[in-house]
């Protein structure tokens, strides 16, 4: 099976190299300057670019009708691809992906497929089952919603600790003080739901706690969002 990435992202460069691990060949292509010699006779070609560029990209590629084209969005819609490819289907890994630092073991990734016919669906998780074990078939409206809770638990949670990194700022406390408090709720959450994992004063009704951290935040925008999420958690007691 011969295998083109087009693109050279976070998540072409993860990909590439987990299809290295598994002695598979699969170069990589530039979205931007590769696409006029892209290679005509690969059986697979997936588009890990930017979903603003995916469907300008896809409609630049022009090769034979047999091959299966995928994208790895979490939101743009099979549609994307013409009738110039009818052979199509989605590959989406659901994780953080970073050229920095590669995903070591590809096979904890989950990889969400989609697909029209019978045989394409089969291809596509074919093709995933190559990367890891853990392969589902899902919906465009799932995948969607999927990937909104992604942005609620890795991006927003992300931004909280940058968030409590700013609040250590002129203190003698490292942020890496705070690192077993986070792989600790970490570990709860695989044994405990979420609620009921909740800790914390708002989950208590602490409001004299409550009051005294609103006074240590120094800007309006840090206690407008403890406030807000104080709140919602004091919410979900109930």
């Amino acid at each position: 099976m011969r295998i083109i990435i087009v693109g050279q992202g976070n998540v072409a460069c993860n990909l590439l190299a987990a299809f290295q691990k598994k002695g598979i060949t699969a170069p990589m292509v530039s979205s931007w300057t590769g696409l006029e010699e892209i290679p005509q006779n690969a059986d697979v070609y997936i588009y890990a670019v930017a979903d603003n560029a995916l469907a300008d990209v896809i409609s630049k590629v022009h090769v034979q009708q047999r091959a299966l084209h995928v994208h790895t969005s979490g939101t743009i819609p099979m549609s994307v691809f013409g009738p110039d490819k009818p052979h199509c289907g989605i590959l989406y890994p659901f994780q953080s992906f970073s050229k920095a630092q590669l995903i070591e073991d590809f096979s904890t990734v989950p990889v969400f497929i989609e697909a029209k016919g019978i045989d394409d669906i089969s291809a596509v998780y074919t093709l995933a089952l190559t990367l890891t074990p853990r392969v589902y078939e899902t919906t465009q409206e799932d995948r969607e919603r999927l990937h909104v809770a992604g942005v609620f638990a890795n991006n927003f949670a992300n931004h909280m600790f940058a968030i409590a990194q700013d609040i250590l700022k002129d203190t003698h406390i490292p942020f890496s003080a705070l690192l077993p408090l986070i792989e600790q709720t970490a570990q709860k959450i695989k044994v405990l739901s979420p609620r009921d994992a909740q800790t914390g004063p708002a989950i208590r009704g602490d409001e004299a706690v409550m009051a005294h951290h609103l006074s240590l935040l120094k800007t309006e925008e840090q206690r407008t969002l403890y406030k807000l999420i104080s709140e919602q958690i004091a919410t979900s007691r109930s």
